[in-house]
């Protein structure tokens, strides 16, 4: 297993791992305490969103999980369904993926979204709503914010590029073979998936893949007492934006 690298914001991460100590009256946003929901998709912009899942961590477990197939809105590419293995004909008689906005924005309101490199994501569910309803600000300790946007995210593969950067991968699949957590995914997608789709791309697999790094991460002690702030800041790669959102966490 890897050694553990802390490079960027040492001085950071303590602070907000001491518990926020300018704020007593505000209780640490830690990260077992708000429920965050980790989304894969599959498809594209092209044929639209075929399939979603979401896993909601809370209290460092599993405790919901989601999943359904979707009715393409264009042409699902022969490479796309070489990959994600769904073709227009076996989901041409699923609701599309439209209905759904009531269930992410719900989700959006009751804590962050996560994704394993979100930009996809957060892309793809743009592409169907730009926006969705006013949410809470988890970037910010005191949660006193609010805004109309599907992030900022957290994001498994950047959280794990900062940590730890000398791994020569970022892919879902190899990351959980390094960390030892193939028996673990293969027990729960067991338990959630649907048995043709217990696999890398598939929606629910790739979506408990992500969401085992979360947990893998916070099982360390030197990780234990992770915030939300602070997940949402370390998957920021803009530094403009990280600083951003730290600065946001101290007013």
């Amino acid at each position: 297993m890897p050694t553990l690298v802390l490079r960027s914001f040492p001085g950071h991460f303590f602070r907000v791992f001491a518990g926020f100590r300018g704020h007593l009256n505000v209780p640490p946003m830690r990260w077992t305490n708000v429920p965050i929901h980790f989304i894969d998709f599959e498809g594209s912009i092209a044929s639209g969103i075929l399939e979603y899942g979401v896993v909601t961590l809370h209290g460092g477990m599993v405790v919901e999980t989601e999943t359904r197939l979707c009715r393409a809105t264009g042409k699902v590419r022969a490479e796309d369904e070489a990959v994600h293995g769904l073709s227009a004909k076996a989901v041409e008689k699923a609701a599309p993926f439209t209905d759904e906005f009531a269930r992410f924005a719900t989700l959006r309101a009751s804590g962050p979204l996560a994704a394993h490199y979100a930009q996809a994501e957060n892309s793809l569910i743009k592409s169907v709503w730009p926006y969705p309803r006013v949410s809470p600000d988890f970037a910010r300790m005191d949660m006193k914010g609010s805004l109309a946007d599907w992030g900022p995210w957290i994001d498994s593969g950047r959280i794990y590029a900062e940590l730890f950067p000398q791994l020569k991968t970022g892919k879902l699949a190899e990351l959980v073979e390094i960390f030892g957590l193939q028996a673990e995914l293969d027990a729960l997608a067991k338990e959630h998936c649907p048995k043709e789709r217990r696999k890398y791309h598939a929606a629910l697999y790739d979506a408990l893949a992500a969401a085992l790094l979360l947990v893998a991460l916070g099982r360390r002690p030197e990780f234990s007492r992770m915030t939300v702030p602070w997940l949402l800041q370390t998957s920021t790669a803009n530094a403009a934006k990280r600083e951003a959102l730290r600065q946001g966490d101290l007013l």
